[in-house]
């Protein structure tokens, strides 16, 4: 599966978990939204975006750990206009 964010940076997905262009661990997938290693809320996924909506950011997942992955290259994409905010992703 294909993610950017809501300003066209590109992720990676392996299985459920969501990794950044350098490695680190996003988060896991879990129905539509992303939570982190420590079960906050990351983002929400719409249309293969992930976008911060303040709105959900009181819904917890389970806290898990993940590996770091070898980073990767891939295009930005144009940014989108949709509810929510750019997710803070700690590069």
């Amino acid at each position: 599966m294909d993610l950017y964010t809501k300003k066209g940076v590109p992720l990676r997905v392996i299985n459920c978990t969501v990794y950044s262009r350098t490695g680190k661990v996003v988060g896991r997938i879990r129905e539509d939204k992303v939570f982190g290693t420590d079960g906050k809320y990351v983002g929400t996924i719409v249309d293969g975006r992930l976008v911060y909506r303040s709105t959900h950011r009181s819904k917890r997942g389970p806290v898990f750990s993940a590996s770091r992955k070898v980073g990767f290259a891939r295009a930005k994409r144009a940014g989108r206009a949709m509810w929510g905010d750019e997710p803070f992703i700690d590069e």
